[in-house]
């Protein structure tokens, strides 16, 4: 009997040591942060992986020498290893698992950043997207008529992506940005629209965002926004062409070399305002919220010409011919 008892006593304590071999260990797998480096790492974890195949995964890349059943043992007894999200994730120098598991419950994934510069032409859009790594390509054809029919859009698409900031995550794909892009532009042009000023020249939001584009070429100073608005407007009111430049050069297309001649405002293009009456058939560029929104709330006034000063991209408004030419005189001749 005592033979027995002493063999039950020496297992118990084998026993207790195994369990507190044991729990020292968990412990150390609680305290112990991942050995990513001082830089950290960006780590993806696929769409169906586990806590255990992730564990074993770190444990494989050098970055664990935890047990990976840990890992999935400490999800269980939180009830969070069924709420794991895939994405890139960025674990950070000292991260330990239960903050990495918090990261991967919370959907902490990176975030990527991607910014569409008013002015740009939609083409230009296109190619920047396309240009970006970080995207992933699904486009065959990027020419914008052939974009444009992807998205599932029959219009011309100048004009039509909303510039902006644009945060996205790995695995966005170029069809989504550009789709993100045009459903933004879509609805900041409807919300103006709803909210226009009375009395206005244009029969649909279409014409304004034409307007809007070619005062987003015209100035980037804000406050001379509403100014031109109002004197195109004005301008269309009583017939006069608009003579804008920017709309020149975008009818030039590729034959424009960065200069504008006496020719080239003589030669008629759909896109010449100084030759037709009106707007132009489409947007010239990618207009800002700020330009859409001048478009649609134009300046009071009388004037009906303006003329770069050459100062801080700004411009001198005139309401006679007269007045106007002395400005040129003043402003561009003398250069």
């Amino acid at each position: 009997m005592r033979l027995i008892k002493n063999i039950l006593l020496f297992l118990l304590l084998l026993i207790a040591i195994a369990m507190a071999v044991a729990w020292n260990q968990y412990q150390r797998f609680l305290s112990t942060p991942l050995q990513v480096g001082e830089q950290g790492i960006n780590y993806t974890v696929k769409s169906g992986s586990g806590l255990l195949a992730i564990g074993e995964d770190l444990n494989a890349k050098g970055y664990s020498a935890m047990p990976a059943k840990y890992l999935y043992f400490y999800g269980r007894l939180e009830n969070k290893a069924h709420l794991i999200k895939a994405g890139e994730y960025k674990i950070e120098p000292n991260t330990t698992f239960p903050q990495l598991l918090e990261q991967l419950v919370e959907g902490q994934v990176i975030q990527y950043s991607f910014t569409l510069i008013e002015g740009m032409t939609s083409q230009q859009f296109i190619n920047a997207v396309i240009a970006d790594e970080r995207f992933e390509k699904t486009l065959t054809d990027t020419k914008l008529s052939a974009v444009m029919s992807v998205l599932g859009y029959k219009t011309h698409g100048e004009g039509e992506f909303q510039p902006e900031t644009y945060n996205f995550t790995a695995g966005t794909t170029d069809v989504e940005m550009l789709q993100r892009a045009h459903a933004m532009m879509t609805a900041t042009l409807e919300l103006e629209w709803q909210n226009r000023a009375e009395n206005l020249p244009y029969k649909t939001p279409y014409e304004a965002l034409i307007m809007a584009s070619i005062i987003e070429k015209e100035s980037g100073i804000a406050e001379e926004r509403p100014q031109i608005s109002g004197v195109f407007i004005r301008r269309l009111n009583i017939g006069m062409r608009l003579q804008t430049d920017p709309t020149v050069i975008y009818g030039m297309g590729d034959s424009y070399d960065g200069n504008i001649r006496r020719k080239d405002l003589r030669t008629d293009t759909p896109y010449n305002t100084y030759t037709r009456h009106g707007l132009p058939p489409t947007p010239i560029a990618l207009p800002s919220e700020e330009a859409i929104h001048a478009a649609l709330h134009p300046k009071d006034g009388k004037t009906l010409y303006f003329v770069a000063t050459g100062k801080e991209g700004r411009h001198y408004f005139s309401k006679t011919l007269a007045e106007h030419n002395k400005a040129v005189r003043k402003y561009q001749l003398k250069k």
